[in-house]
C-alpha cells in the first residue's frame, strides 16, 4: 500500500481546474484591484492573474488536514495488516513444525489445517484490497472536496476583483513564466484558510 503522499499530488491535479473567466464588461465595473491584492496586467479590457496551486495545497489549512487524516488512517490500517500478516506467518511457521515432526493424527488433519491456512491467506489479501478500495474512494471525495472549496472561493474572490482569467499553475505545468505581480496566491490561501473552520468539516 503506497503513502498517501499521493493525496497532494492527487490534489493538485484536480485543482488545476481553477480557470475561471468573465466576461469583459463585468471587468469594467472593477477596473482596479484594491490596495492589498497583487496588481493584474492589464492589456486594455483583460485582466489576468494566477494561481500557484503547489504552494496553494501546501498552505491550505484544509488539504494538510485532509492530508493529515488519511496518513492516519493509511498507518492504522497498515499497522492492522501487518499484525495479521505475522500472526499469519507464526501460524504457518507452527503448522510446518507440525508437518515435519508428524505431530498431526492424521493427513487429512493435515490438510484441513493447510486450507485453513490458505483461506486465511486469502481473507488477508481481500482485506488489503478493500481497505486500498475504500483509500482511494476515499482520496477521491476528498479531491472533489476541495477542488469545489477552491472553486466556490475563487469565483467569490473574483466577483470582487473582476478578473477576465485566473490560471492555476503546477511547477512549470502551463506558464513557462509570468510577471510576479499576477500572482495571487498568497490572497487566496489567506481567503481560504480565513474561511475554514475544521470543526464544520468534521
Amino acid at each position: 500500500m503506497k503513502r498517501l503522499s499521493y493525496l497532494v499530488n492527487s490534489l493538485a491535479a484536480c485543482a488545476i481546474v481553477i480557470l475561471f473567466t468573465q466576461c469583459a464588461n463585468k471587468t469594467e465595473s472593477h477596473p482596479q484591484t484594491t490596495a492589498n491584492s497583487a496588481s493584474a496586467v492589464t492589456d486594455g479590457n483583460l485582466r489576468i492573474a494566477y494561481v500557484d496551486v503547489d504552494s496553494l495545497l501546501t498552505n491550505y489549512n484544509f488539504c494538510i488536514d485532509l492530508n493529515e487524516a488519511m496518513v492516519k488512517k493509511e498507518e492504522n490500517i497498515r499497522l492492522t495488516l501487518n499484525q495479521k500478516a505475522e500472526a499469519l506467518r507464526k501460524d504457518g511457521e507452527e503448522f510446518q513444525r507440525k508437518y515435519e515432526n508428524n505431530a498431526f493424527l492424521s493427513q487429512e488433519r493435515a490438510q484441513q489445517e493447510y486450507a485453513r491456512l490458505e483461506k486465511a491467506q486469502q481473507d488477508l489479501q481481500n482485506l488489503s484490497n478493500k481497505y486500498s478500495a475504500e483509500l482511494a474512494n476515499e482520496t477521491a471525495q476528498n479531491n472533489l472536496q476541495l477542488r469545489d472549496s477552491i472553486n466556490t472561493f475563487i469565483q467569490a474572490y473574483n466577483k470582487i476583483h473582476g478578473y477576465n482569467l485566473i490560471l492555476s499553475n503546477t511547477g512549470f505545468d502551463n506558464l513557462l513564466y509570468a510577471d510576479p505581480s499576477m500572482d495571487i496566491t498568497k490572497e487566496i490561501v489567506d481567503g481560504l484558510n480565513a474561511r475554514y473552520n475544521p470543526a464544520s468539516k468534521k
